[in-house]
């Protein structure tokens, strides 16, 4: 198997090397180059993509870039959609919590912003509310770093400043706003009290 690497301007698919993408399952990346390797006589292009958070790198062949669903970085509209969604109410099932936690993953893992935003506006828990267990805080935990690093590179900001920003958001949710026991009813998923605190 032999590799080499292309002129670093070469643009594939719409996908240039230096640029930012999003890939489902890893969150933003960089394309560092576009090889070229002889696998079983057929030559193959490869995106080499690199994840700074998760110091790991991926080669991806070009034709598999749709089926694994790449894409660019979320164009401003639809970050202005994923924070509006922060916003709003949470939006809990009342499925056991491991099916809940399969859906939230399939959210995370797909890539989609406005998805990803759910699951944090969903997971997410004020100083105020009952604290989150283990799985709970590790999903919300990896949906906000997903966000976190799309909006900084969006945005041009550290994922310090971008969770910042996405914290400010939830903060102007409708059950943030200290309702003190009533905030509890609704966690427990008591569609009348929701009715009444609102």
């Amino acid at each position: 198997m032999t590799s080499t690497k292309k002129p670093s301007n070469n643009i594939r698919q719409g996908f240039k090397t230096g640029e930012h993408i999003v890939y489902p399952s890893h969150g933003v990346g960089r394309i560092t180059a576009i090889e070229e390797q002889e696998v079983a006589g057929f030559k193959l292009e490869l995106f080499v993509i690199h994840f700074e958070k998760d110091k790991m790198t991926l080669r991806v062949p070009v034709p598999k870039i749709a089926t694994v669903g790449m894409r660019k970085l979320s164009e401003p509209t639809i970050m202005k959609k994923a924070l509006e969604t922060l916003k709003g109410r949470a939006r809990v099932k009342r499925t056991m919590w491991s099916r809940r936690a399969q859906e939230y993953e399939a959210k995370i893992n797909s890539g989609d912003l406005v998805a990803i935003a759910e699951v944090v506006r969903d997971l997410y828990r004020s100083e105020a509310q009952p604290e989150q267990s283990y799985s709970e805080r590790q999903l919300y935990e990896a949906a906000l770093d997903r966000m976190a690093r799309e909006l900084g590179a969006v945005d041009n900001l550290t994922e310090t400043e971008a969770i910042k920003v996405i914290e400010a958001n939830l903060l102007k949710g409708p059950r943030r706003v200290g309702k003190g026991e009533a905030e509890a009813e609704i966690e427990a998923g008591d569609e009348e009290s929701e009715e009444a605190a609102a």
